[in-house]
């Protein structure tokens, strides 16, 4: 078995045509989706267009859930900006989707966690802002009662693999559509890829077990970036440009 993953591409539709083209190009046609589809100041509508023709296997992360939970007047900036592109046959396909679910009866998938949707599984994050790989007794806690080999998460968009002590994979493939940024929970940090390419992993079953590859596609992101500028997103647009929060 050999198929691709990919997650937080954040309205990122640029990004998203390239990653799709470059699993095909690995002649791959199997792929799953970890959620965090549209927030962001660039183009939901067209990322969400995209994705329903797809028919991947999909979870709904955190920020899909703010976009069928919340009031739009409380929404992020980031949230609201995708909210305003997307139709009701969007919202409704997000509603759709589950929290978590299991791949070819051997993969578990969640954008975040078992139980929490807005929680870093593979990294922590210090009161001085550090984010860190957890030790991995307390990334196995998160693990408890999936006892399945493949574990597959986002959320964090770093890429990044640990192998528990009973042998179980737990793997993030990164961010294909937001290289970096900043967030004031639990305590303010920042999270860049330092490079401002698109990532995501493919995942092959060998006869040892799993294995997996990290990889990075190049795209027009100066154009997201201008994008995001365009629409008074800053923020956005250094991140997408550079990789770095500044």
């Amino acid at each position: 078995m050999r198929f691709a993953a990919i997650a937080d591409i954040h309205g990122n539709h640029l990004a998203l045509e390239a990653v799709l083209a470059d699993i095909r190009a690995q002649g791959i046609d199997e792929i799953v989706n970890l959620g965090d589809f549209f927030s962001g100041p660039l183009e939901a509508g067209k990322t969400a267009d995209l994705l329903m023709t797809l028919g991947l296997t999909s979870v709904r992360g955190n920020h899909d859930r703010y976009l069928i939970e919340q009031d739009p007047a409380a929404m992020h900036a980031s949230d609201a900006a995708a909210y305003g592109q997307l139709s009701s046959s969007h919202l409704n396909w997000i509603r759709s989707l589950p929290f978590d679910t299991v791949y070819r009866g051997e993969i578990y998938l969640c954008h975040a966690t078992p139980k929490d949707d807005n929680l870093y599984w593979l990294e922590s994050v210090s009161p001085e802002g550090f984010v860190f790989l957890k030790p991995i007794e307390a990334i196995a806690a998160l693990a408890e009662g999936i006892d399945l080999p493949l574990i597959l998460c986002g959320h964090s968009h770093i890429p990044r693999a640990v192998q528990l002590s009973d042998g179980r994979l737990i793997v993030n493939p990164g961010s294909v559509g937001c290289p970096a940024y900043d967030d004031e929970l639990p305590y303010y940090h920042k999270v860049e890829a330092g490079h401002p390419l698109a990532s995501y992993a493919i995942l092959e079953k060998a006869a040892v077990g799993w294995t997996w590859q990290f990889r990075t596609v190049a795209y027009d992101y100066m154009a997201m970036s201008a994008l995001a500028a365009e629409r008074g997103r800053a923020d956005w647009a250094g991140a997408l440009a550079t990789g770095w929060v500044r």
